[in-house]
């Protein structure tokens, strides 16, 4: 992936080992300030993943699996390794030794910080997202998309006209998606859809939306909708939900594949 297209998709965002702080509560934050994130339960399979997404943003828990020196042999393979220098790497530990600190920042250098998560759920999140945000992790796309599954129940039904219409959906994110529907139908631009049913794996989101556009995918119409600017709390953080889930279980499989 060239320059201009890290730019474009932003950058993939890593956990190694995280906390059960990190896993529990911080990760919805992140995931609903649209950062794309992965939780990684396995150092030596991250290691392809890292040549191939070698623009990624990566937080190493350093108080689990290996020792100090180990996990400091770990973070130079990574920084002086010509495929994956280019990986920010982060420390995240609840270890308030100054001297560990000052290794970090000052001998290895690491370009995403040290923190202590003993600041507090406040502070830590604070931290990692200006952390994402100097390093740009965002990119120029403002909401993380994630593809749906075929072998996954991504459906919706909406009502129009007094005629109750289904579909499957192509992709989405909290900002709207991609649909076809089950039967032929033609809706111009600006044609709003209120009360929309999304079927998200076994959750169930209402939404209301407006077609913004449409084109042929393979002979079938896809049909591009914005969600309303309104949509609720709940409605929002399902979705986002939805879109985490599916990413990480796209990555999880990229991780089983590693040798």
């Amino acid at each position: 992936m060239d320059d201009s297209q890290m730019e474009q998709f932003g950058k993939k965002v890593f956990f190694l080992y995280p906390h059960s702080v990190i896993q529990e509560e911080l990760i919805t934050h992140i995931i609903q300030n649209e950062f794309e994130v992965y939780l990684i339960n396995d150092h030596r399979k991250l290691l392809p993943l890292l040549k191939k997404y070698n623009n990624s943003i990566l937080f190493i828990n350093i108080d689990e699996r290996l020792k100090e020196s180990e996990w400091e042999e770990y973070i130079q393979s990574i920084m002086n390794n010509e495929a994956t220098k280019g990986v920010q790497i982060g420390i995240l530990t609840y270890n308030e030794d100054k001297e560990l600190a000052r290794k970090y920042l000052m001998d290895l250098m690491v370009p995403g910080g040290y923190i202590q998560l003993k600041l507090g759920l406040k502070e830590s999140t604070k931290i990692i997202l200006k952390t994402l945000m100097a390093n740009e992790a965002k990119g120029k796309r403002k909401f993380v998309r994630a593809n749906c599954p075929k072998n996954i129940a991504t459906e919706f039904n909406v009502q129009m006209a007094g005629s109750m219409y289904e579909g499957t959906i192509k992709d989405i994110s909290s900002a709207g998606m991609a649909v076809y529907f089950n039967k032929s139908v033609d809706l111009p631009p600006r044609t709003e859809l209120s009360q929309i049913q999304l079927k998200l794996r076994s959750r169930i989101v209402m939404v209301s939306g407006i077609v913004v556009g449409m084109r042929e995918d393979q002979g079938h119409k896809m049909y591009v909708v914005l969600f309303n600017r309104f949509i609720s709390t709940d409605a929002k953080q399902r979705i986002s939900t939805f879109i985490y889930r599916t990413l990480q279980a796209e990555m999880q499989r990229e991780l089983d594949n590693v040798k």
